[in-house]
């Protein structure tokens, strides 16, 4: 999954949603130099990708992109998918409308950016100037940050091309999530339960 469906999975508390956002950059063991919530979200995230690519439904997604030119970045663009889903049918997960949801998290990241790694303390001005959370809701906003991902691959990813394929399977790929999504929400829920209980 990518950034806002990590964020949404997160629940409410803060510092489990800026370690969940931020885990990317962190390698390792380097998760116990963090406080118990910030580890927490970082370790949520790493359950959420293991139990995501080794889903069957996501995995069904991905092999619509295979053959293609996407090559290993076919479950990038799938994830990136699966977040434009949750962004354009956002009131049926959340009570609070998505640019509200976006800049009290936007605000979240202002206020404990020291916190992150330096890596994430990069991305987080781009990220917010460019309004990505929301960005996801649009196919145009989409395939701007497809465009923008393809560049930093210098090209090698072809992800500037991957509107394509959804456009021409939207149903199909819309289908997948539904049916995965509600499964990953019970799975984050458990998840955080018992990492909370076990710290």
């Amino acid at each position: 999954m990518n950034f806002l469906a990590h964020i949404y999975l997160s629940g409410e508390d803060p510092e489990i949603k800026l370690g969940n956002f931020m885990a990317d950059a962190v390698k390792g063991n380097q998760v116990n130099q963090y406080n118990q919530k910030i580890q927490i979200g970082i370790r949520l995230h790493r359950a959420i990708d293991a139990y995501t690519d080794a889903h069957p439904t996501f995995r069904q997604s991905t092999r619509r992109l295979h053959g293609k030119q996407f090559g290993h970045y076919a479950g990038v663009i799938v994830d990136l998918f699966y977040d434009h889903f949750l962004a354009a049918n956002w009131q049926q997960y959340h009570q609070e409308n998505l640019p509200t949801f976006a800049q009290r998290f936007y605000a979240l990241l202002d206020d404990k950016k020291s916190l992150t790694p330096e890596r994430t303390q990069h991305l987080i001005p781009y990220m917010i100037e460019h309004n990505w959370l929301v960005k996801y809701q649009s196919l145009a906003g989409l395939d701007q940050i497809m465009r923008q991902m393809n560049k930093r691959t210098k090209g090698r990813s072809n992800m500037d091309q991957a509107g394509l394929e959804l456009r021409q399977h939207y149903p199909e790929f819309l289908k997948e999530f539904q049916s995965f999504f509600k499964e990953l929400i019970t799975f984050s829920r458990e998840e955080l339960e018992r990492l909370t209980h076990n710290f």
